[in-house]
């Protein structure tokens, strides 16, 4: 069980960030205070072969390259201050009319256009008797990216003695705001050897939200007879024909104890014989299944490309703010948002 610290280079802007790298039991996992982003997470396979199962890079210039800024898909990083879409970037709280950035057609999407995967966070690795890990903090100020309140941002990432990633996230205003946040890791459990249409996953959820144009319409459907019934394991690529650009939905989790962390849902890959399930405390799972990734050349190499790694977002609905029979994500002072996901590595 160890944390060590390493350079991973500068910002645009010329401020330094580090690479943590957690270590405990089978798991390895690289951190960058840049976005909060997890750039490797190595664990065995069936045989006991380490391998790193999600989308990332090695240094930070990577991550603000142009040729991925321009088909930026958030490799790994911390989603905020709201994970997902919000219908022509508005809404109303308290009576008042928020307008926030267009950054992906005409919707809002991850927090604007430099949310918190593009901001370099205070941080501080740690070690106990039963973890190793990183907190990582960041002030988001009232107006950030168009939204009300200073923001006071808590996430910490450890690793467990059961081969648990965990995250934690907390965070605090002094103004009536909204906030939903999550991790955008990408995963490929082959370690890369090939794309996600072969892996298998659960989720245990009845309905989806309907959505028109990537937004909800504020309808609860039955995935009964649709391609996003994934209630028994099945094999992500027997039904993506059935969709026009793959998996990019939101499937409300069946168990919604409040504050309660439950099952979410399981990614495995046969060949490999690793799986990974998720738990999570948040109402729902926005599963991803890569379709716009692009290929990106790097270190002189082709890598990644469509189907490259799927996505396992734990969060509240999309645009929960403009449709009132969603779970809200509105916080207010004295209350605390609090949210707590668990990625549990195995082999079958």
């Amino acid at each position: 069980m160890n944390v060590t610290q390493s350079d991973f280079g500068t910002t645009q802007n010329g401020v330094p960030v580090s690479l943590f790298t957690l270590s405990k039991e089978l798991l390895q996992v690289s951190i960058t205070n840049f976005g909060g982003i997890i750039t490797e997470l190595n664990a065995p396979d069936r045989n006991g072969k380490p391998d790193n199962i999600v989308l990332g890079f090695d240094s930070v210039g990577d991550y603000q390259s142009e040729q991925y800024l321009e088909n930026c898909h958030y490799f790994g990083c911390i989603v905020g201050r709201i994970s997902n879409r919000i219908r022509g970037g508005k809404f109303q709280l308290n009576g008042n009319d928020y307008q926030l950035p267009i950054n992906d057609k005409d919707r809002h999407i991850h927090g604007g256009i430099e949310g918190f995967d593009k901001k370099v966070w205070e941080a501080q690795p740690y070690e106990t008797s039963d973890r190793v890990g990183l907190t990582l903090k960041y002030l988001s100020k009232d107006g950030e990216e168009g939204y009300p309140g200073n923001l006071s941002v808590t996430v910490d990432y450890y690793l467990t003695r059961d081969n648990e990633l965990v995250i934690e996230y907390t965070a605090q205003t002094d103004k009536s705001t909204i906030v939903n946040l999550t991790n955008h890791s990408y995963f490929n459990l082959s370690g890369g050897k090939e794309n996600i249409l072969n892996h298998y996953l659960t989720v245990p959820a009845s309905t989806y939200t309907e959505l028109e144009n990537l937004i909800p319409t504020g309808k609860i459907r039955k995935v009964k007879k649709t391609p996003y019934d994934f209630r028994k394991e099945t094999k992500i690529g027997d039904r993506t024909e059935q969709l026009v650009d793959g998996y990019d939905i939101n499937l409300p989790l069946d168990d919604d104890s409040e504050g309660v962390c439950r099952f979410a849902g399981r990614l495995s890959d046969k060949v490999s014989g690793r799986y990974v399930e998720v738990l999570t405390t948040k109402p729902a799972l926005q599963i991803y299944s890569g379709y716009y990734i692009p290929e990106l050349k790097v270190n002189g190499e082709m890598k990644f490309g469509k189907y490259a790694g799927f996505a396992l977002e734990t969060q509240n609905y999309p645009d929960a703010i403009n449709h009132p029979n969603f779970p809200s994500i509105v916080i207010s002072p004295p209350k605390v948002y609090k949210h707590k996901t668990i990625y549990r590595f195995g082999v079958r």
